[in-house]
């Protein structure tokens, strides 16, 4: 199997280093790391494979990230677009505020569909779901009537 040279720099073996050696990091990070530090060092890419337990296609992409955009790239995700979140943190603090609220008449506590109801007359949410307010309120752990 042929093998690409691939040469860190100082400063790139530096930050590497540390991501092997110290912090929080993505265990992807820390293989990529791992396997770019392995190719510096000429450790052959069977060898990388086996004791990292990745595959060749890892290895790959890892160097040609490297080489193509230095270790920024080739060590950290790159941001993905995705679906913008639909609400904002004020109308998620406002279901949560209303689930607060004393619950409507006849009622010992808010049900998810009373205030699915009662969210629907907010502004800008007229079409918040069931499933979304409870969302909502998961992420702030809390709880309709709990209080």
């Amino acid at each position: 199997m042929r093998q690409t040279e691939l040469h860190l720099s100082e400063e790139d073996r530096a930050v590497i280093s540390s991501i092997r050696t110290k912090g929080l990091h993505q265990t992807r990070e820390v293989n990529r790391a791992h396997v770019l530090a392995s190719l510096d060092q000429g450790v052959p890419e069977a060898q990388i494979m086996a004791v990292l337990g990745i595959g060749r296609t890892a290895v790959w992409r890892t160097r040609a990230a490297y080489l193509q955009g230095g270790v920024d790239l080739a060590l950290f995700d790159v941001a993905r677009s995705g679906r913008p979140p639909q609400y904002d943190t004020d109308a998620q603090a406002r279901v949560t505020a209303l689930a607060c609220t004393a619950p409507p008449e006849g009622r010992q506590r808010w049900t998810l569909v009373e205030l699915e109801r009662a969210a629907r007359q907010e502004q800008g949410l007229g079409n918040v779901s069931r499933e979304t307010v409870r969302r909502m309120l998961k992420k702030t752990t809390s709880s309709p009537g709990a209080g």
